[in-house]
């Protein structure tokens, strides 16, 4: 049997915990019940009383789970460990849960950001497998989680070898939320990914809404185009070869070019406005996972998103104004400096239209 131990039990950490404590039960030879590390005692009860329910897309079901508070509780080792932590969170995630992985074991990085190579600095590359999410999903209490869009996974290795048998197991479990796609270009996937996140995840934190709502208003369509053309131009940079998101969000294709810049009502940026609008409405529930970390006190993620684009670009002379500014206004609504709105997203506009 596999033995499974997942790492936060927020959206998408309860997401999986539900999903393979129901894998459990209908399968005990499969899987061993899954074992959840919440640090935080409330939810922790939560689970051990009542099990995680999920709504949403998938629910409702009720998943069972072993949980533990601190990792010092933990007994055994385990195959897979999951980690599904706000990204400020995974390294020291990952070196308190070292002790207990098993032989040949993996660590699993879903967050968000390049976190393998933060984690691989601490395990080593041969212990870290990364899991790409494309559906969205939000902590409703403790114990309580809705999915709030379809989707799946991309699966693979930093070094790209696909024959890994780890990621057949990784397949297995994670199918039973979503498809999985095993990739032979984790960086590319990661990046693309990466792209989204830095523009959806931060201008949803800067704005204060769910992105439908968000996604309504043209200029910020047009902040996340220029946020993912600086992030698509630092990747290119570093040699990555960006992945379709989905099988079909090409961002080499959605970053701006200089005709798109010349005209505000060109079919090329009106197709590229289409398509986030498009966006906006099929994750209109998406809350930013960022944004709700900093309202219960914890550090923005900002920096493992559009901190990487800008701390990866200076090294090539490409500038990343808009990505550097939105980082910025992030830790001022965390200082407690600004508020979230539109009116704060809005500021940003300044930035590209002066450029």
């Amino acid at each position: 049997m596999t033995r499974v131990l997942i790492v936060g039990c927020g959206g998408i950490g309860g997401v999986l915990a539900a999903s393979l404590g129901q894998l459990h039960r209908l399968d005990k030879s499969l899987l061993e019940r899954p074992t959840v590390l919440a640090r935080d005692p409330e939810i922790a009860q939560a689970v051990a009383a009542q099990g995680i329910r999920l709504t949403g897309v998938g629910g409702p079901i009720t998943g069972r789970a072993d949980v533990v508070t601190d990792a010092s509780a933990l007994s055994g080792t385990f195959d897979v460990v999951l980690l599904a932590t706000q990204p400020p969170d995974v390294e020291a995630a990952a070196r308190s849960v070292a002790g207990h992985l098993s032989e040949g074991g993996a660590v699993v990085c879903l967050q968000n950001g390049l976190c393998e190579e933060r984690v691989a600095s601490h395990l080593g590359a041969e212990r870290v497998l990364g899991a790409v999410v494309s559906w969205g999903a939000t902590a409703l209490g403790p114990g309580r989680v809705e999915r709030t869009s379809s989707g799946g996974f991309a699966i693979g290795r930093l070094d790209g070898d696909v024959q890994d048998p780890r990621l057949a197991t990784l397949e297995m479990l994670l199918s039973t939320v979503g498809p999985v796609r095993v990739t032979d270009n984790l960086r590319g996937a990661r990046w693309s990914k990466l792209a989204i996140n830095a523009a959806i995840s931060t201008l949803g934190t800067l704005g204060g809404d769910r992105l439908g709502a968000l996604m309504r208003h043209r200029f910020i369509r047009r902040l996340a185009l220029e946020i993912m053309t600086e992030t698509v131009h630092v990747a290119q940079a570093e040699g990555v070869a960006l992945e379709k998101l989905s099988g079909t969000l090409d961002l080499p294709w959605l970053a701006l070019t200089a005709a798109d810049r010349a005209s505000s009502a060109s079919p090329s940026l009106m197709a590229k406005h289409a398509i986030l609008l498009a966006v906006g409405s099929r994750y209109r529930k998406l809350r930013s996972s960022m944004l709700r970390a900093m309202e219960q006190g914890r550090e923005p993620a900002v920096d493992f998103l559009n901190g990487e684009v800008v701390d990866r670009g200076a090294p090539h002379g490409i500038a990343t104004p808009v990505n550097s500014a939105a980082q910025a206004l992030v830790h001022s609504i965390a200082r407690g400096e600004a508020r979230s709105s539109l009116d704060t997203a809005r500021s940003l506009v300044a930035i590209y239209s002066s450029g």
